[in-house]
């Protein structure tokens, strides 16, 4: 019988930070007059920053219907509602009072009320997405775009501008990056509509759409949309502005990601001219943390530690010992130091990363230690240190919650556990891991990735070893399917789903 092939599955490493996404706000004075078409879209951005639900669901509101005739309730209630989440009061009593606005603008919506019913929904939405209730505030934004689409002029286009990019905010907290990249691509198009396709605001969307492409591995549209907004700069933009070098490094980012290291090293150059003529210490060492890694790609060891030990160096004296970025720089010499052979150093280093997350500073974000556990485990299942490996992904899974917007990146982790367990002969435990992070794959629209098809490769070995031929069968097949479409015939990672598939066959006697 031919032996089986493990598709290798790469070590889980966790979303690309995103450089200067601004996490867009509620607008709450009422008196704001928006400028046009520039983003004021609620909802958290795809960047990091996800709202966590830690208030418990209330009932559902009662509207008295009867309450509502009068015209001028609509514009007092969602003053109400706006002053309520400035002062962080009760969110669900905002929630009340902006139902009850929604409410009563949509009775009036015909009398010249519109635009404020388009506001008041984006208000709602809003709230709705702080209580981790996405769910429900995906109709609420469909329904301030189609009451924007019914009317005309530059005011409509703004609050329809605002409502997609709302809409693909909620999305992407839900974990669904092609319904997030979609919204955001329509956005676009009404603002370049608007304002043509050189103003700079729509480098400022083109800056948000290329991000939420980087998040779903869509690099050849986020280079696309990069060059258009280095054009945009050079026509607009005084040179070495900090905009520019902000893109630069994302920029930069792209072209790691697709393998052209040479061009991503360009632009992190220039970008940490840029900051160091700023006088940006802590940007310029973040470059460095960047430019470290793209030596290591191209094997460049010696230059890749200087740049990380200038940038450890910065951090430490400007952050703290105890800060994650400083652990964040440990990790990255962690892995160079295995890389180079230096197992007892990349330990070193890994330990003490792990000291700065075992008591992290007050107000250090969960996702990134937990980012960080996950890859200081990927360093000890190279090491062969899987218990302890284990342990760490385990840590990172409770600190991550379970979080609609968690969901690949819980996915990726189950998955590498599941690697563990089946390297660790602990095959029940390796099918319900691959089971799981498949479960969430295809809940979050990756059912047609290349990872995805190395899931559910893995999944139907650890079914071989359970004697379940025939369900690793159907794994394989449908595997095949996926890499075949995303990979092509010849790619090694096809062409190992192809010889289980064959062993499986031989095995039913096909």
């Amino acid at each position: 019988m031919p032996g089986l092939v493990s598709v290798k599955t790469p070590p889980f490493m966790p979303s690309p930070k995103m450089i200067l996404a601004e996490t867009r706000s509620v607008t709450t004075d009422s008196h704001r007059t928006p400028s046009p078409l520039l983003k004021q879209a609620p909802s958290p951005s795809p960047s990091n920053s996800r709202a966590k639900s830690t208030i418990k669901t209330p009932e559902k509101v009662t509207i008295d219907e009867a309450s509502l005739d009068n015209p001028d309730l609509g514009p007092f209630l969602l003053k109400l509602a706006r002053d309520t989440i400035s002062s962080g009061d009760n969110p669900n009593k905002a929630l009340d009072y902006a139902i009850r606005a929604s409410k009563s603008f949509e009775k009036f919506s015909g009398q010249g009320q519109g635009l404020e019913l388009v506001m008041s929904l984006h208000v709602l939405a809003a709230i709705y997405c702080s209580l981790g209730r996405f769910e429900e505030a995906v109709p609420v934004l469909e329904r301030s775009i189609e009451v924007s689409d019914a009317g005309n002029g530059s005011d409509h286009a703004l609050a329809k501008f605002a409502g997609y990019m709302q809409l693909g905010d909620t999305y992407s907290s839900m974990g669904l990056l092609d319904r997030s990249v979609w919204c955001y691509e329509s956005g676009l198009k009404i603002q370049i509509e608007a304002l043509g396709d050189s103003d700079p605001r729509v480098a400022e969307t083109c800056r948000y759409l290329a991000e939420a492409h980087v998040q779903a591995m869509q690099f050849d549209e986020a280079q696309n949309l990069c060059k258009k907004i280095l054009e945009i700069h050079k026509e607009h933009s005084p040179p070495a502005s900090l905009e520019e070098a902000a893109d630069r490094r994302l920029m930069a980012l792209v072209c790691e990601a697709k393998g052209d290291y040479e061009s991503a090293l360009e632009h992190l150059v220039l970008a940490s001219m840029v900051m160091i003529a700023k006088g940006q210490e802590n940007e310029v060492a973040s470059i460095d943390v960047s430019i470290g890694s793209i030596y290591i790609s191209l094997c460049r060891f010696d230059e890749a530690i200087f740049s990380y030990q200038k940038a450890l160096t910065v951090f430490k004296a400007t952050r703290g010992e105890n800060h994650l970025s400083v652990a964040s720089v440990f990790i990255r010499l962690a892995d160079l130091y295995y890389k180079i052979g230096k197992l007892r150093e990349s330990k070193s280093y890994c330990e003490n990363a792990l000291r700065i997350y075992a008591k992290p500073e007050p107000g250090a974000a969960s996702e990134d230690i937990a980012n960080g556990l996950t890859e200081i485990s990927a360093i000890y299942e190279a090491l062969n240190e899987h218990e302890e490996a284990l342990k760490l992904l385990k840590k990172a899974m409770k600190l991550l919650g379970d979080a609609p917007g968690h969901r690949n990146t819980i996915a990726g982790i189950e998955a590498q556990m599941g690697v563990m367990f089946y390297m660790l002969g602990r095959y029940g435990e390796a099918h319900c891991s691959f089971e799981s992070a498949g479960v969430k794959l295809r809940a979050s629209g990756e059912s047609k990735s290349a990872f995805f098809g190395i899931v559910l490769n893995q999944m139907g070995l650890a079914c071989l070893q359970l004697y379940r031929i025939n369900e690793a069968t159907e794994l394989f097949e449908e595997a095949r399917g996926v890499l075949e479409q995303e990979c092509g015939s010849y790619h090694l990672d096809t062409l190992g789903v192809y010889s289980n598939l064959a062993a499986t066959y031989d095995a039913l006697g096909r």
